[in-house]
């Protein structure tokens, strides 16, 4: 049998399933550029005013490995700079996941083995995926690049950045299919994707940011880095397109070499055996073996991510006492008032928005265990649902919390040691980062509730994070309302150490958040568990 027989029927069942949530991210992604635009040309509308942001960013390697080389004065690059690195980063997330939802969580269900006893090739669902994929990226360029030309900008620079997309999510789709291949879990396979997709960014952030010291040839290691390296509306260098397509017929091929060879559920690493006698004596015991592995990367990540906040504190701060004009971008973008001490409220916005997605991952962890029947095993014990949830709550509480404050303590110490200050700038950049956690934790009830009553609907907490962190990003910038704005939760944490300390605000978060996890724990224990 042709190994690719069934695979545009299953292509169709892929975009049924995912027609929401592949529509909601090429809007987002495909109008963002666009959007960031027309808010860059009323916030520079001079030539002058844009000529002396350049010369601002060239001079500061932080502000480069922050957001990006800028190399033109257009607005079209000014947009590049702006949002180029987080819509290429945001389009390689929506690729990798997409692909292993589709190829490792089916097999782990055990509806790829119920799907291949029907006429369907053994490559066809790892295909079928990459087209989809593949066609949302072209989907999203093509409207990016159609909207950029539709305000006024060039038609090269307009069509590089829309290739340059669908380069991005090709060359990420290759990258989730080979996750796929190498671990029997699903939750393993994203964790490596969005590891891949984290590291090719910090990769991206050293080499833009070390240009000066030999360091630029990390971009060039970077599927992200080469966005910029195409150089829409400055210069175009189009065989940049050449390493996206190489970079995918590589990592395709290996994938589809490797799928062609192995069983159905398996994957390349194997998994350890376990110990001859059971050492887990307690549901939490078993939550802390399925989730310290996650826990220890993530939290490592933000850490070295406070390191690069840190690191470019000052210079952000000298920046903008040059330069009116980046003191009038950042003020669009959190204030320009204690230039450094916005920084990190904006700063530490981020980090908080990162452990936020580790703390929706975890609790919907329970999610995963229930509908691969491992769930029903352990409440036919003498565990109770309500204990079974807490387990995996505990660390979806607590972890977030402890990343945060070594974050925080990193950036501060950091910052504290390019200062002589190093006590003062870690205490306050700690309180800045601690602050967020009522807004964490609100995300870690929606994840909960929706888990508990509605829980074919649990993607919807990862839509709502994607939103509240373009809310955080872009929302000043791009004018949206305040109604929009008082959306995110992370709104309504006080900007310190800007502003002063606020209780009212973090006390409604913690109980609209404990209202959450208690509507989450009366739905687990109303509603049937899968057997």
């Amino acid at each position: 049998m042709n190994a690719l027989v069934g695979t545009t029927r299953l292509a169709r069942l892929v975009l049924r399933r995912d027609r929401f949530r592949l529509t909601v991210w090429v809007a987002v992604l495909a109008l963002l550029p666009v959007a960031t635009a027309s808010a860059l040309a009323s916030l520079f509308p001079t030539v002058a005013d844009r000529e002396s942001l350049a010369v601002t960013v060239a001079s500061s390697p932080a502000l480069v490995a922050f957001l990006g080389p800028l190399y033109d004065t257009s607005v079209g690059a000014l947009t590049l700079w702006r949002v180029g690195t987080l819509a290429a980063t945001l389009a390689g997330l929506m690729a990798v996941l997409t692909v292993v939802r589709h190829t490792r969580d089916e097999e782990e269900t055990g509806r790829r083995e119920l799907l291949g006893a029907t006429v369907l090739g053994r490559s066809a669902p790892l295909a079928a995926a990459m087209i989809v994929v593949t066609g949302a990226g072209v989907v999203i360029g093509a409207v990016a690049a159609a909207g950029l030309m539709s305000i006024g900008e060039t038609a090269a620079g307009s069509v590089a950045y829309g290739l340059g997309t669908v380069g991005v999510v090709m060359a990420f789709a290759a990258i989730g299919a080979w996750s796929a291949q190498l671990t029997e879990s699903a939750t393993s396979a994203r964790g490596i994707a969005v590891g891949v997709v984290a590291g090719v960014w910090l990769l991206r952030v050293a080499g833009d940011g070390g240009e000066a010291a030999g360091l630029g040839f990390l971009s060039w290691l970077s599927p992200v880095g080469w966005f910029a390296r195409l150089r829409p509306f400055a210069d175009e260098q189009w065989w940049v397109l050449l390493l996206w397509v190489g970079l995918t017929l590589v990592v395709g091929a290996v994938s589809f070499a490797v799928m062609a060879r192995r069983d159905i559920g398996a994957g390349v690493l194997r998994p350890r055996p376990g110990p001859a006698r059971g050492s887990l004596g307690s549901p939490v015991g078993l939550a802390w073996r399925l989730h310290r592995g996650s826990a220890l990367g993530w939290t490592l990540g933000l850490m070295m991510i406070g390191v690069v906040f840190g690191a470019v504190a000052d210079a952000v701060g000298e920046m903008l006492s040059d330069s009116p004009q980046l003191a009038a971008f950042f003020e669009a973008i959190g204030g320009a008032e204690g230039v450094t001490d916005a920084y990190f409220s904006a700063s530490v916005g981020l980090i908080a928005l990162v452990a936020a997605a580790y703390s929706i991952r975890t609790v919907l962890r329970l999610r995963v265990e229930e509908e691969s029947l491992r769930a029903e095993p352990i409440l036919a014990t003498g565990t109770t649902r309500t204990g079974w949830v807490a387990s995996h709550l505990l660390f979806g509480v607590a972890v977030p919390a402890v990343m945060l404050l070594l974050a925080g303590v990193v950036s501060g110490v950091v910052f504290g040691l390019v200062t002589d200050d190093v006590a003062t700038q870690a205490t306050r950049v700690l309180g800045a980062a601690v602050i967020q956690l009522p807004a964490v934790w609100v995300m870690t009830g929606v994840a909960l509730a929706l888990f508990g009553v509605a829980p074919a609907l649990v993607g919807v907490s990862w839509g709502l994070l994607v939103a509240f962190l373009l809310i955080a990003q872009l929302g000043e910038i791009l004018q949206f309302p305040q109604w929009v704005m008082n959306l995110s939760p992370f709104t309504h944490i006080p900007l310190i150490p800007v502003e002063d300390l606020e209780i009212l605000p973090l006390a409604l978060l913690l109980a609209l958040a404990l209202i959450l996890v208690a509507t989450g724990l009366v739905g687990v224990r109303s509603r049937d568990i899968p057997s």
